[in-house]
């Protein structure tokens, strides 16, 4: 039997997507998987994939792993899914139960040579550790080089960085249309070599983007800030993760559809007075140093107040 699992969305779903590969494998082991997605370097020596392809090149698709077949689709969503729009569950646990998978709690899986973990030990030739950090996501060419429900405010990511230039190498994960922040190298490499990089780095500061998910995948623990979205269902608990303050102001809920606030950013749901107000930098400090985490009862009654 051939399973077709197709998953529209970035890169930080598709590593996402691994688990839900694994749980597939483990109820249907001798199916053969076939993955379509944006990025198929995300499955690349993965055991789980067969084959994975890119959904811009399925060139007589149909008739080599359809017709006359005996094929499985999985092709909906999950972020149309009852379950996920109520948060009832995490990503990849409404992606098994909708395709009819049962979820063992898997987590992302990324699986690297032992050659492109030695990319990492030349990508910069420096003595001191490094901290790496993601601080904005989203789609290329954003209008906007800023987005509030997701991104890492730039002043606020800037503290940050000051505080640990002198004692570490910086790399900034970030492509050249985004933000850049001073102190910092970086990285626009390509998929493996930021996961490459993930595997080296001693210290961890990301946003909920792809980053955070392939940290989860390699089990390096990082610490994640969180504005709109939510680590309840986008998150993991090897993480440190840190909610957004309270909302300040009463947000403009006109563009709302299926979710609270507009992760693309809408500025007129804008819930502060000022990009301050979103996270206390001290805080992330604190937390990457390892001082302090944020208590999950805190962490809850942020959300509550989020949500």
């Amino acid at each position: 039997m051939k399973i077709i699992f197709q998953i529209n969305g970035g890169i930080g779903k598709c590593v996402a997507a691994t688990a839900v590969c694994k749980a597939i494998k483990t109820q249907h082991p001798q199916a053969e998987l076939i993955v379509i997605s944006g990025y198929p370097d995300v499955f690349e020596r993965n055991p789980n994939v067969s084959m994975a392809l890119h959904g811009g090149n399925l060139n007589y698709f149909f008739p080599q792993h359809i017709e006359g077949k005996d094929a499985a689709l999985f092709l909906h969503d999950p972020y149309h899914e009852t379950d996920f729009i109520y948060q009832r569950g995490h990503l990849i646990e409404v992606w098994c139960r909708m395709f009819d998978i049962k979820y063992n709690g898997e987590l992302p899986e990324v699986f690297l040579t032992g050659k492109e973990k030695t990319t990492a030990n030349t990508f910069l030739n420096t003595p001191k550790p490094i901290l790496l950090i993601q601080t904005s996501g989203g789609l290329t060419d954003q209008a906007d080089k800023y987005s509030w429900p997701r991104d890492l405010p730039n002043a606020t990511a800037q503290k940050v960085v000051n505080a640990f230039a002198q004692e570490y190498t910086v790399i900034h994960i970030r492509r050249q249309d985004q933000l850049a922040l001073q102190n910092t190298f970086t990285a626009t490499a390509n998929f493996r070599v930021i996961a490459a990089l993930i595997l080296r780095s001693e210290k961890r500061l990301f946003i909920d983007s792809f980053a955070q998910h392939t940290a989860a995948a390699l089990g390096k623990p990082s610490v994640v800030c969180w504005v709109a979205n939510l680590p309840s269902q986008f998150g993991y608990d090897m993480h440190t993760n840190l909610i957004a303050n309270p909302p300040t102001l009463p947000p403009e809920f006109r563009h709302s559809v299926f979710s609270k606030y507009n992760i693309s950013d809408k500025v007129t749901e804008f819930p502060y007075n000022s990009e301050d107000e979103i996270f206390d930098a001290d805080r992330i400090i604190e937390a990457l140093r390892g001082n302090t985490t944020q208590p999950k009862e805190e962490n809850k009654k942020k959300v509550k107040e989020l949500v």
